[in-house]
């Protein structure tokens, strides 16, 4: 189902999702995938048949860090992903962006659901259970210190403090999760706080009762 949906969408239009282009017709395959800086040097890129290259190339960035989370916007570049189907442009799209071609139609029908910041940090467990201690003030400047482009995770945040305590206005929170300016692009949903952010949640809800305690 969610493979027809992207078949339909791509041939609607759409080229994009994250740091990702998606090209038809390439090199003898139906489609590809690259880099968006690489689109204009397909010739000159390293070439690898089948989805399951996907996941090496979404797990390191170029300077050999570990990408926390797949919205990190630091996607090597110089690779093209060849694919002979739309079930492969779904397994390699589900490997770079894990789950955000779903969670994109989800969206479309109405459908997507959210778990709020306060659900996530009352289910945590071990040392990271104080992490749900912040405050509403602390979490808001976390969302701004965390998410958004200038932290380089380029997913529009769905989720809210709790389900009457919206986001403060920010560029994280006003993000559309489309990298550059285009409407031919599947967005990047972050529908729950990831891990990173749970583990700052912990390191600032502990700066807190250390702070208060001085006081």
């Amino acid at each position: 189902m969610i493979a027809e949906q992207l078949e339909k969408a791509v041939n609607e239009g759409i080229r994009q999702i994250g740091q990702v282009a998606i090209l038809t017709d390439v090199l003898g395959s139906p489609f590809g995938l690259c880099h968006l800086d690489d689109q204009d040097s397909i010739e000159s890129l390293e070439i690898h048949r089948g989805p399951a290259t996907a996941r090496e190339i979404s797990t390191w960035a170029a300077d050999g860090h570990y990408r926390f989370t797949k919205g990190e916007l630091s996607l090597k570049d110089g690779w093209l992903l060849l694919l002979s189907d739309i079930h492969e442009l779904r397994q390699a799209l589900d490997l770079l962006y894990p789950a955000s071609v779903g969670l994109w139609l989800a969206e479309q029908a109405g459908e997507l659901d959210v778990e709020h910041l306060r659900d996530k940090l009352n289910r945590q467990t071990g040392m990271y259970k104080f992490a749900k201690n912040i405050s509403d003030a602390g979490a808001q400047k976390l969302v701004q210190k965390v998410c958004g482009p200038s932290n380089c995770c380029v997913k529009d945040i769905r989720w809210q403090i709790d389900a009457e305590t919206p986001l403060e206005e920010s560029e994280a929170s006003r993000y559309n999760g489309i990298v550059g300016d285009t409407e031919k692009a599947i967005p990047l949903f972050c529908r729950e706080a990831c891990n990173h952010f749970v583990a700052e949640a912990r390191k600032a809800s502990k700066a807190e009762f250390e702070a208060a305690a001085k006081d």
